[in-house]
């Protein structure tokens, strides 16, 4: 397998547009690494330069130690799973899987071990002989992860590769990914737009936005530690609440205070903040919905935290609920297990637990507490 560099890696068009701005990152051998972000952040185009199918504008890439600007993609002993399939519909699955080896002229013998050995590897076995239009779309997104594999690459990358799947189809594919990566043994950089495939996936995940890289991360630390508000907000299901606090003391204290809250901030984190100089000035407080609880118990023991409200929308997601209300014309989301779930109109005492929570910059949008 091997190892990756890419080194100041940009990307600029004719039209001006920059694509990719100073793109660094050391890929290890074996290594499962996640590039993720919204549409258009430049995630796809970075795949698509270490593949040899966008010319880098400058910066160098190195695979094993060689530079390859200037390498074709042939050469580049990488294989590409793309978001479409690609399959022929006039060939069974064997046939799709072999066409790669069969184009090289490798040995029929060849070939027939290494289709049989990653149809074993995908559960395809028994479907060697059916054609594509007789197979799910998780099964026919294993036939073209089945093309890659018996090019036995040095590198695999995935560029959405399930994103034209249903939503339980996506799941099992994710479970599927990882046994391979583990089988493999492989270096994988997998691109998403889904923040979920991207915590269960990777090892390490690469965070973008506008061409630039925002943090490169465990799940752990994206999900505790973010670098900034915007890591913050995409990172987590459903999305960090945000609200702007003014950083206030009394009595030796640090609170967070709107209008309708004053929330006591943590010890170690009000340090931070009065160290940096944000006491009397307005932060963006970010708390995730999982930790704005209205269980009485932790209400009861979070008693520094409460705060009240009316439920504006109420989603049931099995033994979780969602609550949805206004502070002062801020949306907050609150998740909850279905048993103290409230409906729409009720009043609910809520307890935010202070802890969890995360102060950013207005200006910078940069951590403050982290």
């Amino acid at each position: 397998m091997a190892n990756i560099s890419l080194q100041h890696i940009y990307k600029k068009y004719p039209n001006n547009y920059e694509a990719v701005k100073d793109f660094n990152l050391d890929i290890k051998d074996k290594e499962f690494i996640i590039f993720v972000g919204p549409s258009g952040c430049g995630k796809s185009t970075t795949l698509r330069m270490i593949a040899g199918l966008e010319d880098i504008t400058s910066g160098e890439l190195y695979i094993d130690g060689e530079l390859v600007n200037d390498v074709e993609p042939k050469d580049r002993d990488i294989a590409m799973v793309f978001q479409s399939y690609a399959l022929y519909p006039h060939m069974n699955v064997y046939d799709n899987i072999a066409f790669g080896m069969r184009f090289r002229k490798e040995p029929k013998d060849e070939i027939d071990r290494k289709v049989r050995e990653a149809a074993r590897i995908l559960d395809l076995e028994p479907y060697l002989k059916t054609k594509p239009r007789n197979l799910s779309g998780g099964q026919r997104q294993r036939v073209a992860m089945g093309r890659a594999i018996v090019r036995n690459p040095k590198v695999f990358l995935m560029d959405e590769p399930l994103s034209n799947l249903d939503a339980k189809l996506r799941v099992q594919m994710r479970v599927e990914i990882a046994n391979l990566h583990k089988r493999l043994g492989a270096t994988i950089i997998y691109v998403t737009h889904d923040q979920v495939e991207a915590m269960t996936l990777g090892s390490r995940i690469v965070v973008m936005k506008d061409g630039v890289i925002q943090q490169i991360d465990s799940p752990d630390n994206l999900y505790g530690k973010p670098c900034n508000k915007f890591v913050a907000g995409f990172i987590g299901s459903p999305q960090m609440n945000f609200c702007d606090v003014e950083i206030v003391k009394e009595d030796e204290k640090v609170y967070a205070k709107t209008t309708d809250l004053h929330l006591l901030i943590p010890s170690d984190k009000a340090k931070k903040l009065e160290e940096q100089g944000y006491v009397g000035k307005t932060v963006t407080m970010g708390i995730r919905p999982e930790h704005v609880h209205n269980d009485p118990r932790l209400v009861e023991e979070l008693t520094d935290s409460r705060f009240e409200a009316d439920i504006a929308v109420y989603e049931m997601l099995g033994d979780d609920a969602l609550m949805y209300c206004d502070l002062g014309g801020t949306r907050l989301t609150a998740k909850t297990n279905i048993d103290y779930a409230a409906r729409e109109g009720e009043h609910v005492v809520f307890a935010a637990d202070m802890a969890k929570s995360h102060f950013f910059d207005k200006d910078t949008e940069l951590t403050i507490t982290n």
